[in-house]
């Protein structure tokens, strides 16, 4: 007949108790003539000492091994993180890891359900942002295929709309190869001193015309009498650059402004801004705006074209740099991209 887990427990138990209890009991006998009432002071004294530890063993004994198991059946992690010394006869504390473990488990799976529903969303997104540029370009082709190859004029205006979605095609894998390189470490940055202001007025002649286009003028947020240098990789800074001042092109209001501003951070850094007063951001988006294909306005922003990768580049390409990027942003009034570089020793 099998006993109970805690009757098998508690026999133990006893059974050392008793057993402790017999030796003192005959030590005390032997040399109680000799030493009188010391012995039986210093026994009572030994029996309260021997059975707490007993106690205190047995039961900590008892309670790690069936708490190990649990570990064992439901942890992810290895069963070394429980560490025996850590649990003990108190109640609380055993609660307390208990509550600290679960806490833990609770979170992990949080993230991981956090993990599964980006895996599925960036996935539907790059199917999605494929697939439009795809379907044009077939279209295109079939109905060129199918007679229109033959009128001039039609040619030429389906094959350079076949051509501009073969290069949207092309920017999205270029892009989201650029992240996957980010995100291995496959990128080096060739860091050096440059003048920053330099490389953003170089960003103002290159979008000068599509600013134009918009009626948008690109402008500093004050004179510089002097340049100023910092420390990156020129080409990366630059594509950052390009991609917000881009982005505040397509989105700020027509007849707005674009300025940019470099201001000192702190001893080490400086402080680059980016700003427009255009239509801004609403609150709830502004957390999720860095985010791989998330667009505010879905339908608007894809008839302005692009990847839907621009900011995330942008967020990827400071982080490589150590550095941080910031947003600001009023609903109605504008936005203000900022990203913090090293001064140039």
């Amino acid at each position: 007949m099998k006993f109970k887990k805690t009757y098998s427990f508690a026999f133990i138990s006893a059974l050392y108790l008793t057993i402790l209890s017999i030796l003192i009991g005959l030590i005390t006998y032997f040399f109680f003539e000799k030493f009188g009432m010391a012995i039986t002071i210093v026994s009572v004294v030994s029996l309260f000492v021997l059975f707490f530890f007993v106690i205190q063993y047995r039961v900590e004994y008892f309670i790690y091994r069936r708490v190990r198991k649990i570990y064992d059946d439901v942890s992810l992690l290895e069963i070394e993180d429980l560490q025996r010394q850590s649990v003990t006869t108190d109640m609380e504390t055993l609660s307390k890891s208990v509550q600290k473990f679960a806490e833990g488990k609770r979170i992990e799976i949080q993230n991981l359900t956090e993990r599964d529903s980006f895996r599925r969303d960036f996935l539907g997104n790059v199917a999605h942002e494929l697939k439009t540029p795809l379907f044009t370009v077939q279209g295109y082709l079939l109905t060129l295929i199918e007679g229109a190859l033959y009128d001039k004029d039609i040619l030429e205006k389906y094959l350079d709309r076949a051509n501009k979605g073969v290069e949207r095609l092309v920017a999205i894998v270029k892009d989201l190869d650029m992240i996957a390189k980010l995100e291995t470490d496959g990128l080096k940055m060739n860091m050096q001193p440059f003048n920053i202001l330099e490389l953003v007025q170089n960003v103002f002649d290159l979008f000068e015309m599509k600013a134009k286009k918009r009626n948008i003028t690109l402008v500093f947020d004050r004179i510089y009498e002097f340049p100023i240098f910092v420390m990156g990789d020129a080409e990366r800074i630059e594509q950052v650059l390009i991609n917000l001042v881009v982005n505040s092109i397509k989105y700020g209001k027509i007849g707005g402004i674009t300025t940019v501003g470099v201001d000192n951070y702190n001893e080490n850094k400086f402080i680059i801004k980016v700003s427009d007063n255009g239509e801004g951001v609403k609150q709830e988006h502004l957390s999720r705006l860095f985010e791989r294909f998330y667009r505010v306005d879905q339908s608007r922003s894809r008839d302005q074209g692009g990847s839907g990768l621009g900011l995330s580049i942008v967020k990827h390409l400071i982080e490589a740099h150590n550095e941080n990027i910031l947003l600001k942003s009023t609903y109605g009034e504008g936005s203000e991209f900022s990203f913090t570089l090293e001064k140039a020793k």
